[in-house]
């Protein structure tokens, strides 16, 4: 068999896997939240605060959809004509033209290229953060943290690049291999070294104080059988004035993080409840699920590239010979930005059941829906959340459960508990 016909068997077994593990792994039956619940909750809310959260909403849509579009149009523009092909030469010119000048700095100035185009949409999420009182950090403060994000994306893409294109020239006829292989295992080392090596990059952690709170969050950890490193409290108040927790690592480097925000703002019980959403996670192995289905769609992607990116059509409208040379570099990110956009629906979809998965779990935990609904009205308050936001958007971008729909799923947890 060809070593083309291996790459479509084997791209066979990885959607296969892909779907079982979707299948075996993701929620989809969620809590009952009924919508007559949701309407009761929304029309509970205050007024002026659902108003003004629709407003701050309004504002960040023309930055956020102007980058999605300017994003994807620079993409196909450099990725479907020769302009990218000719960029990546350019930057390797310096260097006598060699391949793994090309390969890091011509794939770099792509991405960078790419990043500057939309910076202005960035600055504009910044300024209205800033005018609805979000963000508490000036101008310096973001672009030092915009410098740093660059900083560890290029770090990270010349590794990925250099080990790329390494394995195309040394494995012409089965990168493809090598290469999804290599994508899995990144995104499984990611998941290990982020937390412990880049998180820090952009927060301070440091050991929730000793205290009751930290003694019940460490205890109610315990009784969930869930082991947890440590509880950290991240310096968030620096940059936002948003609260917000989460459980990242895998195995030894897990921790669930608070924002000191939550800290200020919310009451020892509904920061409890926050917890107990996170422990969901780390019980349900939701970190392993992602890493696992990320592999895989890691490992499916670059097969798919090496399948899609030898049909001559695409290549003579990138100005390229195949695929696999440091002046495709363009095509690839232009095809990965198209099935990005495609795939976002199905992965905001698998995001929200597995965080009502989470929400079930912290109200079976704490057995106390009151509080669990209270934390969800502060959270919209203080994060400035539009409760319900529009049905469009909801399906497209929707990470979490609406306010309403997290507070109507207490209400029923309330009513079949008899609570």
């Amino acid at each position: 068999m060809t070593p083309r016909g291996w790459a479509v068997l084997t791209l066979g077994g990885l959607v296969l896997a892909l779907l079982v593990a979707s299948i075996v792994l993701v929620p989809w039956s969620r809590p009952p939240a009924p919508r007559a619940d949701q309407v009761a909750a929304l029309g509970e809310l205050p007024v002026d605060q659902v108003a003004h959260a629709r407003e701050f909403r309004s504002a960040l849509r023309p930055g956020a959809y102007g980058a999605l579009v300017v994003g994807l149009l620079v993409a196909l523009l450099l990725g479907l004509t020769p302009l990218g092909a000719r960029l990546v030469e350019l930057a390797g010119r310096p260097f006598g033209g060699h391949w793994t000048a090309r390969a890091v700095l011509g794939g770099l100035a792509v991405v960078l290229l790419a990043d500057l185009l939309t910076l202005p949409f960035a600055a504009w999420r910044q300024s209205v953060l800033t005018r609805y009182g979000l963000s508490t950090h000036g101008w310096s403060g973001w672009a030092v943290d915009l410098l740093k994000s660059y900083a560890v994306s290029a770090v990270i893409g010349a590794i990925a690049l250099l080990g790329f294109y390494t394995v195309t020239r040394l494995a012409p006829r089965w990168w493809w291999a090598f290469g999804a292989a290599g994508a899995a295992g990144l995104v499984v080392l990611l998941s290990f070294v982020l937390p412990v090596l880049v998180e820090p990059v952009f927060n301070r952690f440091t050991p929730m104080e000793q205290g009751p709170l930290r003694t019940e969050l460490m205890a109610m950890a315990a009784r969930d059988g869930v082991p947890v490193r440590d509880v950290l409290v991240a310096d968030a108040s620096r940059r936002t004035k948003a609260v917000n927790a989460y459980v990242s690592g895998l195995g030894p480097t897990r921790r669930v993080v608070v924002y000191d925000t939550l800290l200020r703002e919310a009451t020892p019980a509904e920061v409890t409840s926050v917890v107990a959403h996170e422990l969901g996670h780390a019980k349900d192995r939701d970190v392993w699920t992602g890493t696992l289905t990320g592999a895989l769609g890691a490992a499916l992607a670059v097969v798919a590239l090496y399948l899609l990116g030898s049909w001559g059509p695409l290549l003579r409208l990138a100005g390229v010979d195949s695929v696999a040379e440091p002046r495709a570099f363009p095509l690839l990110i232009a095809l990965v930005t198209v099935a990005g956009l495609v795939a976002a629906p199905a992965q905001a979809l698998i995001s929200r059941r597995v965080e009502a998965r989470a929400d079930a779990h912290a109200l079976a935990l704490t057995g106390d829906p009151a509080t669990f609904e209270a934390m969800q009205r502060r959270l919209a308050g203080v994060n400035l959340a539009d409760p319900d936001p529009p049905r469009w958007e909801y399906l497209w971008s929707a990470s979490h459960p609406s306010t309403v729909e997290r507070m109507a799923a207490a209400r029923a947890y309330a009513r079949e508990a008899g609570r």
